[in-house]
């Protein structure tokens, strides 16, 4: 992937957004919203993986068909958010293998601290996708790409559903290798560090903890 930042301004992807970003919106329906948007920003993110052929028997004829490469991918989610896009992107790519990495916001320093981190082997052979709904200060997701690498991915992708201008340049700065996959870039963040106009927690809004 060359581009650093693609937004994914399909309809689809749009409309559901929208439903989303309401705030009247039921844990449920909200839920439901971010599995069917995640497919489809699974089929943007992984638009040019490495493919190869195999000799395969049609009820016709013998043919060489195409396949991807490689080892199998390396779904990563960024706990616990993460695995609400994980979920959707499985039904998809069943076949993956997925790792998590757990991390929280120090108080004092706002700087992200690992609680746990659990990876794939061989990732130096995969195709990495880091899975995170907002990409807001991007503290968090530097760290995972960081710890990514330190366990041998080099080629690493990043998926989210909200991007902050903030965050994209971030993760630019520190991993200018890594391209981001997102539905769209909001305007900006506030004292809190959420994403504004945003959708709120995206955790507390999938999981029902308000």
């Amino acid at each position: 992937m060359a581009e650093h930042l693609t937004v994914v301004s399909h309809p689809l992807v749009q409309h559901k957004l929208t439903l989303m970003r309401e705030k009247d919106t039921s844990t449920a329906s909200f839920r439901k919203l971010l599995r069917e948007i995640s497919l489809l920003l699974a089929y943007e993110v992984t638009r040019e993986l490495p493919m190869t052929t195999k000799r395969i028997e049609t009820p016709l004829e013998p043919m060489d068909a195409p396949t991807i490469d490689g080892k199998k991918l390396a779904l990563i989610s960024i706990l616990r958010a993460g695995n609400g896009l994980l979920d959707g992107i499985l039904e998809l790519i069943p076949a993956a293998r997925v790792g998590f990495v757990g991390l929280y916001r120090d108080p004092e320093t706002l700087q992200p601290v690992q609680y746990y981190c659990k990876l794939p082997d061989h990732l130096d052979e995969r195709v990495s996708i880091v899975v995170d709904p907002m990409l807001a200060t991007g503290n968090s997701s530097v760290a995972a790409i960081t710890l990514l690498k330190q366990s041998g991915a080099t080629n690493i992708r990043f998926l989210c559903l909200l991007a902050a201008p903030e965050g994209i340049a971030r993760m630019k700065e520190a991993h200018p290798d890594v391209p981001i996959v997102t539905a769209a870039v909001d305007s900006h963040l506030n004292d809190h560090g959420y994403i504004v106009p945003g959708l709120g927690d995206a955790g507390d809004r999938m999981f029902g903890t308000k």
